[in-house]
């Protein structure tokens, strides 16, 4: 969680009151005439940027801590704007803001329905000891990477997903923001149904047939696309509770504005973003027609840039991230 503090010049401090704030207090060590700094019961020694040893000073019979001392002890950004002589201490890095973003759209990890051949949209299932496994590969191997925002929809596996990632981070790392716009297709009348009951009637009536390794999945969607393939799930669902392709669309427009806006006014950079493997393939039709990715695998990553206003594909559907390839999923 990010929390902000602003002050105008220093910190005063008294002998007589000891001083806390998130944890942190100052005590005198008269046997050495210098100062020590505990946080959280351990005492630790003040560095600047340099190394040099940073210590409380009294003038008058007052203490002052020095600001970027205390700050870099209590794993503070620190930043100071001239114009107003404001000092900002954040718990978030001050990085130098970008009009760019570079998006990593990850699909979550393998669940127990992804197991089960379940239909999954808006009902949800748990990871798995496999997609925990993918999930924290994919974290490690983003470990590097100081993302500036991370959105997810509201389902628990792109949540779990996403704070796996975030917490094999070793920079701070941003609250998730969830939205609606990011879950998986809603599939009505069949979610939890096996995935035959729902893809079978759809298939035999293009002419295909529905396996469980899925062969003839893209014959399919190159006859009908994802608005004809949407659209037949509508219809067909026995309680008419599907989700239309134009609402999938809307919701998946909403979500991406949504994120281009927050993630710039944080200061652009990187963003993660964990999804599903039927809304992955949607967004990227809706801003890159004609798209080469038509299946999602779990815990793949998908990079797309943002610049000059426009969104670019850098790749899709990496397994490296999982330390795999293709010939082991």
């Amino acid at each position: 969680m990010k929390k902000f503090i602003s002050v105008l010049l220093t910190i005063a401090l008294t002998t007589a009151i000891p001083f806390a704030a998130s944890g942190a207090e100052i005590t005198k060590k008269l046997e050495y005439n210098n100062y020590s700094v505990t946080i959280n019961g351990q005492e630790i020694q003040m560095i600047d940027a340099k190394g040099a040893v940073i210590e409380p000073f009294a003038i008058e019979g007052n203490v002052y801590m020095p600001l970027r001392g205390l700050s870099k002890a209590l794993g503070l950004s620190v930043g100071y704007d001239e114009k107003t002589n404001k000092i900002t201490l954040s718990e978030a890095p001050l990085l130098e803001k970008s009009s760019e973003l570079t998006i990593y759209l990850v699909r979550h990890g393998k669940t127990f329905f992804n197991t089960t051949d379940q239909v999954q949209g808006f009902i949800d299932s748990p990871l798995t000891e496999v997609g925990i496994s993918q999930a924290q590969a994919v974290g490690r191997s983003m470990a590097d990477i100081q993302f500036t925002t991370a959105f997810t929809g509201r389902l628990g596996r792109h949540i779990d997903t996403a704070q796996t990632i975030l917490d094999n981070n070793k920079n701070w790392t941003p609250d998730i923001i969830q939205n609606v716009g990011w879950n998986e297709w809603n599939y009505g009348g069949y979610e939890g149904k096996t995935n035959s009951e729902m893809w079978s009637p759809i298939f035999e009536a293009n002419g295909l047939t529905f396996d469980s390794d899925w062969t003839y999945y893209n014959d399919l969607v190159a006859k009908l696309g994802d608005r004809g393939v949407a659209d037949a799930i509508a219809a067909n669902d026995p309680l008419k509770a599907a989700e239309s392709y134009d609402e999938i669309v809307a919701r998946a427009k909403s979500a991406m504005d949504e994120l281009i806006k927050v993630s710039l006014d944080a200061g652009g950079g990187n963003v993660l973003v964990v999804s599903s493997g039927g809304m992955i393939p949607t967004m990227l039709e809706i801003f890159f027609p004609g798209h080469e990715a038509t299946n999602i695998d779990n815990c793949s990553v998908s990079v797309l840039k943002y610049a000059d206003g426009k969104l670019s594909i850098d790749h899709l559907n990496d397994l490296s991230y999982r330390n795999e390839t293709r010939d082991k999923n």
